[in-house]
């Protein structure tokens, strides 16, 4: 299956968009693993780039200097083929970041709130969620982002209690009509 789906995707590199804690991460290595493409997540870049934590990053030079860093990493990433990246939940924020991501095929792993907050509550590592009430933040983001992540190519609605393993059969039963109709809109647009 993985095979097959790699020959579909003919080098095509994936993006994974949606809120922090949705599991872009942890899908995405797997999904690279599985489909022989390199992992990267952009806000590890990032850090690396400038040897700061993300946290760091916010309180210095505040969210507008980190959105900039993210675009950069994002641009240089997009001449790539074969990759996965999970990216930032916010990434989708910057309408420049939309002609990167459409270089492949996106993906909105979509997790319901009170989800996220079960995954997020004790990580205090995220710079959004430093606030009076974390819980209504966490609300309030998803609800700003949702009609931004609604523009992916490919929607996996991630259902309570699901494992990696079953968010990736959905990606794989979902990715190959996606790539007919992504190639046949390339096609399309080419012949006009």
């Amino acid at each position: 299956m993985q095979t097959a789906l790699a020959e579909d995707l003919k080098g095509i590199s994936l993006y994974l968009i949606g809120m922090m804690g949705a599991g872009k991460s942890t899908t995405g290595q797997r999904l690279a693993q599985q489909l022989g493409y390199r992992f990267f997540d952009t806000d590890t870049l990032i850090t690396q780039l400038t040897g700061q934590s993300i946290n760091h990053i916010f309180a210095e030079l505040g969210e507008a200097a980190f959105r900039q860093l993210e675009t950069q990493v994002l641009a240089e990433l997009s001449t790539y083929k074969q990759l996965v990246i999970a990216t930032g939940g916010g990434i989708v924020l910057t309408a420049k970041n939309w002609s990167y991501l459409h270089h492949g095929l996106v993906l909105w792993l979509d997790v319901p709130v009170d989800q996220l907050w079960q995954r997020l509550r004790s990580d205090h590592s995220r710079p959004l969620l430093q606030a009076e009430n974390p819980q209504q933040t966490l609300a309030t983001l998803l609800a700003h982002r949702r009609p931004l992540y609604a523009q992916a190519d490919l929607q996996i609605t991630v259902p309570p209690g699901s494992n990696t393993e079953q968010v990736m059969a959905q990606i794989y039963q979902a990715i190959p009509g996606v790539v007919r109709s992504h190639k046949s809109a390339a096609a399309s647009s080419k012949g006009s």
